[in-house]
């Protein structure tokens, strides 16, 4: 049966446990893996700018001995003379086996799905979703902590408009013991249905918090965010809000020794470059991890096994 990725939901947490396995197994034997998707093709549908998703799809396909076709802007592609979403996954399910497609506006990949004859991967949906963000995070948890479970996880920066954090919160809330700490100004706080479908319907615990350094120190995880002007209507409240939080070496003298910071990049100034030589600063290992998770994902939707 055909399966899309669309929300980090649509993997049972059995399915989502063997695909990070499968990404532990390539992370640990790349090598092993650079025949088993030989004569298959992945369509890159980037309708906005990206530099770490689109590459990572490109360079998982390649690294699993298939190859790519795509766009990496809307200009580039038909949508510029109107073609719509749906046309457009209908002749890319002709010319491809696999489709990861980024969109500005919620719900595309969703659509897409509903036409292609190919398995759709959302590869981030404007504010909504970004589930292989969600899933190279989830590695890069576990392989660092040895675990999913039992953890305080500090979502810190923008929470509103931030869709690695919204996906992240989902998925991790499927696994014991999680407590998130949502650090954040008034106006970037994680939207209300996200706390009330999520954390409050499944009584999962969480506090709020304006400043980093009151709650850092209880942390197993810290996951930094940008704020993000291209989800600003006005230049002034972005001005007004970018700086709000700066991890440096001063708050992470607060953490503890083995609290770990992730980030799904491309960051601004809210990391001082200071803490890249710290080794609780995993998030250049979480961008190559990204490529472990996206193979293991390629593997998995088109039925590949392997050798």
């Amino acid at each position: 049966m055909l399966k899309h990725l669309i929300d980090p939901l649509d993997l049972s947490l059995q399915e989502l446990d063997q695909l990070l396995e499968l990404a532990g197994r390539i992370a640990d034997n790349p090598g092993r893996f650079a025949h088993v998707c030989q004569g298959k093709k992945l369509a890159t549908l980037f309708y906005e700018p990206s530099t770490r998703t689109r590459l990572s799809f490109e360079a998982a396909m390649l690294n699993l001995g298939g190859s790519v076709l795509g766009f990496s802007s809307a200009d580039s592609s038909s949508a510029a003379k109107g073609e719509t979403v749906e046309d457009t996954i209908r002749v890319v399910s002709c010319y491809a086996d696999i489709c990861a497609m980024r969109h500005p506006k919620e719900g595309a990949p969703m659509v897409a799905s509903r036409y292609s004859s190919i398995p759709v991967i959302n590869a981030g949906d404007g504010g909504h979703q970004h589930p292989t963000q969600t899933l190279t995070d989830l590695l890069t948890i576990q392989r660092s902590k040895g675990r999913l479970g039992n953890l305080t996880v500090g979502l810190c920066g923008d929470l509103k408009f931030g869709r690695t954090v919204h996906s992240l919160m989902k998925s991790l809330a499927r696994y014991e013991g999680i407590r998130f700490v949502l650090i954040s100004p008034e106006e970037l706080r994680v939207p209300d249905y996200i706390i009330e479908d999520t954390l409050v319907a499944q009584q999962i615990p969480y506090e709020e918090a304006r400043r980093l350094e009151d709650v850092i120190g209880k942390l197993d995880v810290l996951y930094m965010t940008r704020v993000q002007r291209e989800r600003f209507f006005n230049e002034e409240d972005y001005i007004r809000l970018k700086d709000s939080y700066i991890l440096d070496m001063d708050k992470m003298a607060m953490a503890r020794e083995d609290m770990v910071v992730l980030h799904p990049l491309p960051r601004v100034n809210e990391i001082a470059a200071a803490v890249d030589n710290d080794p609780r600063a995993l998030y250049f290992q979480q961008a190559q991890n990204g490529v472990y998770v996206r193979m293991a994902l390629i593997m998995t939707l088109l039925g590949v096994k392997e050798c």
